[in-house]
């Protein structure tokens, strides 16, 4: 499996896991939490026949990526995306980020600038600022959240992982629109991912102001949503996200849940290569 090593890295050898298929401008598939590239499957096939060269990686953490004790922060998570970036010498590349993806999108921008960034792609994600506090009213995800979150994890993290995968792909009635055997799969996934790694994101991914990340971006930018997505909503973050981004588009998914890239794949691919045709 092909790996880069992480340069920077104080932690001694740290590598991350990544795919590359295809020819053609270069797209960047970021995954959410607590998965791993291969949830990107649902998408990889169609953007390749598309004409474009995919790359999935695998977060540290996750999938078969290094599982350091610590560097979940997203100054650090945009950093090993940069890494990549310069180890495989993409230029004129979009960045595609689900849910906690979508943060190391935004925090890319702001720590890089779009120099070889052609267009940005905020699916589902935690943008622009999830955690309720002074100055971010909008915000949903309180101290009590997190700490709640995190005591699941430490407590039961395959018990939490029933219950959220169930949640991730189920719309507001609470109906599961993958099938079981998909479910059981992304649960799968998220097992094997760093106890330490999944238990730390949660704090990242709720507390960190990606606000003035998101006033660098100066690239067209598209937002997919679900309009029924129960860990993300939609009015805390792409609604918002749509209205912070200058030259950017909104594309919402009708009863789409959070994993609304397989739920909805169909239209989640069809939105996503029109617009990377258009741009």
């Amino acid at each position: 499996m092909p790996y880069i090593d992480i340069s920077k890295s104080t932690l001694g050898s740290l590598r991350l896991h990544y795919q590359d298929f295809g020819q053609g401008r270069p797209v960047v598939l970021i995954h959410g939490w607590p998965l791993s590239g291969r949830s990107w499957e649902p998408q990889v096939a169609e953007l390749v026949d598309a004409g474009f060269r995919v790359i999935t990686y695998d977060r540290r953490g996750f999938g078969a990526s290094s599982q350091p004790w610590s560097g979940y922060d997203y100054d650090t998570l945009a950093q090993d995306l940069h890494e990549l970036m310069t180890e495989l010498s993409l230029q004129d590349a979009t960045l595609v980020g689900f849910s906690m993806g979508g943060g190391e999108v935004a925090r890319y921008f702001g720590m890089y600038g779009s120099k070889f960034i052609r267009s940005a792609v905020f699916a589902a994600a935690v943008t622009p600022y999830l955690f309720k506090a002074s100055g971010n009213s909008e915000g949903a995800v309180s101290d009590k959240d997190v700490e709640k979150k995190q005591a699941s994890v430490l407590a039961d993290r395959l018990g939490f992982l029933e219950d959220f995968t169930q949640k991730f792909f189920s719309d507001a009635s609470g109906k599961l629109l993958v099938s079981e055997s998909q479910r059981a799969y992304a649960k799968m996934i998220a097992a094997f991912a760093s106890p330490k790694g999944t238990y730390d994101c949660i704090s990242a991914f709720s507390k960190t102001d990606f606000r003035a990340d998101l006033e660098k971006i100066d690239v067209p930018t598209l937002v997919i949503h679900g309009d029924s997505d129960q860990i993300v909503p939609i009015e805390v973050s792409g609604a918002r996200t749509h209205k912070a981004i200058k030259n950017c588009e909104l594309h919402v998914i009708k009863n789409g849940p959070h994993g609304c890239n397989l739920s909805h794949a169909k239209e989640f691919n069809s939105a996503l290569i029109a617009f990377l045709k258009a741009h």
